[in-house]
Protein backbone atom coordinates (compact mmCIF):
# COMPACT_ATOMS: atom_id res chain seq x y z
CA UNK A 1 0.00 0.00 0.00
CA UNK A 2 1.01 3.65 -0.34
CA UNK A 3 -0.25 6.40 1.68
CA UNK A 4 -0.25 9.59 0.16
CA UNK A 5 0.29 12.57 3.26
CA UNK A 6 0.54 17.03 2.94
CA UNK A 7 3.00 18.18 4.93
CA UNK A 8 2.84 16.80 7.96
CA UNK A 9 3.64 19.89 10.27
CA UNK A 10 0.24 21.15 8.82
CA UNK A 11 -1.54 18.52 7.94
CA UNK A 12 -3.57 17.46 10.36
CA UNK A 13 -5.99 14.92 7.86
CA UNK A 14 -3.20 13.40 7.19
CA UNK A 15 -2.08 12.28 10.44
CA UNK A 16 -5.46 10.60 11.06
CA UNK A 17 -5.04 8.67 7.76
CA UNK A 18 -1.22 7.32 8.53
CA UNK A 19 -2.33 6.74 12.20
CA UNK A 20 -5.14 4.72 10.51
CA UNK A 21 -2.50 2.53 8.85
CA UNK A 22 -0.05 2.22 11.49
CA UNK A 23 -2.97 1.13 13.31
CA UNK A 24 -3.61 -1.65 10.75
CA UNK A 25 -0.27 -3.13 11.11
CA UNK A 26 0.12 -3.81 7.27
CA UNK A 27 3.02 -2.74 5.61
CA UNK A 28 3.26 1.00 3.17
CA UNK A 29 4.95 3.28 2.10
CA UNK A 30 4.69 7.14 2.59
CA UNK A 31 4.87 9.46 -0.20
CA UNK A 32 4.49 13.20 0.88
CA UNK A 33 3.08 16.09 -1.42
CA UNK A 34 4.18 19.73 -0.35
CA UNK A 35 0.93 21.52 -0.37
CA UNK A 36 -0.24 24.98 -1.56
CA UNK A 37 3.06 25.94 -3.41
CA UNK A 38 3.19 28.31 -6.74
CA UNK A 39 1.92 25.91 -8.93
CA UNK A 40 -0.43 23.81 -6.25
CA UNK A 41 -3.70 24.89 -8.48
CA UNK A 42 -1.91 22.38 -11.56
CA UNK A 43 -1.09 20.01 -9.34
CA UNK A 44 -4.18 18.84 -7.55
CA UNK A 45 -5.74 17.94 -10.46
CA UNK A 46 -2.51 16.62 -12.77
CA UNK A 47 -0.83 15.01 -10.19
CA UNK A 48 -1.32 11.13 -10.46
CA UNK A 49 -1.06 10.41 -6.67
CA UNK A 50 -3.83 12.68 -5.61
CA UNK A 51 -5.86 13.52 -8.68
CA UNK A 52 -8.39 11.27 -7.80
CA UNK A 53 -9.39 13.68 -4.59
CA UNK A 54 -8.72 17.03 -6.61
CA UNK A 55 -5.59 16.99 -4.12
CA UNK A 56 -7.28 16.26 -1.22
CA UNK A 57 -5.42 13.94 1.52
CA UNK A 58 -4.74 11.55 2.67
CA UNK A 59 -5.31 8.63 -0.17
CA UNK A 60 -4.50 5.34 0.05
CA UNK A 61 -3.52 2.91 -2.69
CA UNK A 62 -4.02 -0.41 -2.79
CA UNK A 63 -3.05 -2.39 -5.80
CA UNK A 64 -5.29 -0.97 -8.25
CA UNK A 65 -7.85 0.78 -6.13
CA UNK A 66 -7.89 4.34 -4.11
CA UNK A 67 -9.26 5.44 -0.90
CA UNK A 68 -9.34 9.02 0.23
CA UNK A 69 -10.79 10.79 3.45
CA UNK A 70 -9.27 9.92 6.63
CA UNK A 71 -12.33 7.92 8.03
CA UNK A 72 -12.95 6.53 4.82
CA UNK A 73 -9.33 4.95 4.90
CA UNK A 74 -9.96 3.91 9.07
CA UNK A 75 -12.71 1.89 7.72
CA UNK A 76 -11.21 0.26 4.54
CA UNK A 77 -8.17 -0.60 6.89
CA UNK A 78 -10.48 -1.98 9.63
CA UNK A 79 -12.62 -4.28 7.01
CA UNK A 80 -9.09 -5.40 6.08
CA UNK A 81 -7.43 -6.62 9.19
CA UNK A 82 -10.45 -6.88 11.15
CA UNK A 83 -12.83 -4.08 12.98
CA UNK A 84 -11.77 -5.32 16.77
CA UNK A 85 -8.79 -3.48 16.42
CA UNK A 86 -9.96 0.18 15.38
CA UNK A 87 -13.60 -0.34 17.39
CA UNK A 88 -14.60 -1.08 20.43
CA UNK A 89 -15.93 -5.05 20.67
CA UNK A 90 -18.82 -4.18 23.61
CA UNK A 91 -21.79 -3.04 21.85
CA UNK A 92 -22.66 0.49 23.88
CA UNK A 93 -18.50 1.55 23.32
CA UNK A 94 -18.41 1.03 19.67
CA UNK A 95 -21.57 3.07 19.29
CA UNK A 96 -20.15 5.86 21.31
CA UNK A 97 -17.07 5.56 19.76
CA UNK A 98 -18.00 6.09 16.49
CA UNK A 99 -20.40 8.93 17.28
CA UNK A 100 -17.85 10.85 18.60
CA UNK A 101 -15.65 10.00 15.46
CA UNK A 102 -18.19 10.74 13.16
CA UNK A 103 -18.80 14.13 15.15
CA UNK A 104 -15.38 14.97 15.00
CA UNK A 105 -15.02 14.23 11.79
CA UNK A 106 -17.79 16.69 10.49
CA UNK A 107 -17.68 19.14 12.85
CA UNK A 108 -15.80 21.63 15.21
CA UNK A 109 -15.43 24.06 12.14
CA UNK A 110 -14.55 27.21 14.75
CA UNK A 111 -11.94 24.74 16.47
CA UNK A 112 -10.12 24.46 13.38
CA UNK A 113 -10.24 27.74 11.76
CA UNK A 114 -9.09 29.57 14.93
CA UNK A 115 -6.39 26.79 15.90
CA UNK A 116 -5.23 25.97 12.59
CA UNK A 117 -2.89 22.58 12.75
CA UNK A 118 1.12 23.51 13.03
CA UNK A 119 3.37 21.55 14.45
CA UNK A 120 6.00 23.71 14.86
CA UNK A 121 4.11 26.64 16.32
CA UNK A 122 6.14 28.06 19.21
CA UNK A 123 2.88 27.57 22.08
CA UNK A 124 2.59 30.41 22.95
CA UNK A 125 -1.17 31.24 24.66
CA UNK A 126 -4.18 32.01 22.34
CA UNK A 127 -6.85 33.95 23.03
CA UNK A 128 -10.28 32.16 22.11
CA UNK A 129 -13.51 33.47 21.29
CA UNK A 130 -17.23 31.95 22.54
CA UNK A 131 -17.26 29.92 19.73
CA UNK A 132 -14.35 28.35 19.92
CA UNK A 133 -14.45 27.65 23.60
CA UNK A 134 -18.00 25.90 23.11
CA UNK A 135 -16.20 23.58 20.36
CA UNK A 136 -13.49 22.91 23.04
CA UNK A 137 -16.33 22.22 25.97
CA UNK A 138 -17.83 19.97 23.22
CA UNK A 139 -14.48 18.09 22.99
CA UNK A 140 -13.96 18.04 26.42
CA UNK A 141 -17.34 16.32 27.18
CA UNK A 142 -17.34 13.75 24.77
CA UNK A 143 -13.71 12.90 26.09
CA UNK A 144 -15.09 13.09 29.74
CA UNK A 145 -17.68 10.25 28.91
CA UNK A 146 -16.07 7.91 26.78
CA UNK A 147 -12.99 7.88 29.40
CA UNK A 148 -15.68 7.72 32.24
CA UNK A 149 -17.42 4.80 31.00
CA UNK A 150 -15.16 3.07 28.55
CA UNK A 151 -11.62 4.27 29.44
CA UNK A 152 -10.74 1.60 32.40
CA UNK A 153 -8.38 -0.56 30.46
CA UNK A 154 -5.90 2.06 29.42
CA UNK A 155 -5.15 6.12 29.38
CA UNK A 156 -6.83 6.18 26.13
CA UNK A 157 -10.44 7.14 25.44
CA UNK A 158 -11.89 3.65 25.39
CA UNK A 159 -9.11 2.05 27.14
CA UNK A 160 -6.94 1.02 24.49
CA UNK A 161 -5.68 2.75 21.53
CA UNK A 162 -8.03 3.04 18.50
CA UNK A 163 -10.40 4.85 16.42
CA UNK A 164 -11.36 7.80 18.29
CA UNK A 165 -7.88 8.40 19.35
CA UNK A 166 -7.05 8.41 15.69
CA UNK A 167 -9.40 10.91 15.14
CA UNK A 168 -9.36 12.97 18.32
CA UNK A 169 -5.04 13.49 18.29
CA UNK A 170 -4.72 16.58 16.07
CA UNK A 171 -7.10 18.37 18.37
CA UNK A 172 -4.57 17.11 21.26
CA UNK A 173 -1.78 18.31 19.98
CA UNK A 174 -3.76 21.65 18.62
CA UNK A 175 -4.34 21.73 22.33
CA UNK A 176 -0.62 21.57 22.92
CA UNK A 177 0.54 23.88 20.21
CA UNK A 178 -1.78 26.96 21.50
CA UNK A 179 -1.86 25.71 25.53
CA UNK A 180 -5.27 25.42 26.00
CA UNK A 181 -6.28 25.28 30.02
CA UNK A 182 -7.40 21.99 30.21
CA UNK A 183 -9.21 19.90 33.62
CA UNK A 184 -6.73 17.13 34.51
CA UNK A 185 -8.43 14.06 33.21
CA UNK A 186 -8.55 16.17 29.54
CA UNK A 187 -4.43 16.76 30.56
CA UNK A 188 -3.70 13.03 31.02
CA UNK A 189 -5.39 12.04 27.63
CA UNK A 190 -3.43 14.53 25.70
CA UNK A 191 -0.18 13.73 27.66
CA UNK A 192 -0.62 10.06 26.66
CA UNK A 193 -1.22 10.51 23.33
CA UNK A 194 2.01 13.04 22.80
CA UNK A 195 3.75 10.94 24.18
CA UNK A 196 2.67 7.63 22.13
CA UNK A 197 5.33 6.42 19.47
CA UNK A 198 3.89 7.32 16.68
CA UNK A 199 3.00 10.69 17.48
CA UNK A 200 6.58 11.11 18.81
CA UNK A 201 7.66 9.76 15.25
CA UNK A 202 5.38 12.17 13.34
CA UNK A 203 6.48 14.82 15.30
CA UNK A 204 10.02 13.94 14.61
CA UNK A 205 9.65 13.63 11.03
CA UNK A 206 7.75 17.00 10.67
CA UNK A 207 10.68 18.44 11.99
CA UNK A 208 12.42 17.18 9.20
CA UNK A 209 10.62 18.61 6.32
CA UNK A 210 11.68 21.82 4.88
CA UNK A 211 8.32 22.91 3.41
CA UNK A 212 6.43 26.08 4.46
CA UNK A 213 3.48 27.41 4.22
CA UNK A 214 3.27 31.21 5.05
CA UNK A 215 -0.42 31.85 5.93
CA UNK A 216 -0.02 29.22 8.58
CA UNK A 217 3.85 30.21 10.00
CA UNK A 218 1.87 34.15 9.99
CA UNK A 219 -1.55 33.42 11.63
CA UNK A 220 -1.87 35.55 14.19
CA UNK A 221 -5.13 36.76 14.44
CA UNK A 222 -6.38 34.58 17.75
CA UNK A 223 -3.45 34.77 19.12
CA UNK A 224 -3.11 36.98 22.81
Amino acid sequence: MKLVIGNRRYSSWSLRGWLACKQSGLPFNVEVVPLFGPDWDTKRTTMASIAPSAGKVPLLWDADGVIWDSLAILEYLADRVGRDRFWPTQPAAAGLARAIVAEMHSGFGALRAALPFNLGRDRSRASLDHAVIADIDRVLTLWAEARARFGQGGPYLFGTFGAADIAFAPVALRLISYRIALPGFAQAYVDALNEHAWIAQWRADAAEEPWRIAGYETFESNDA
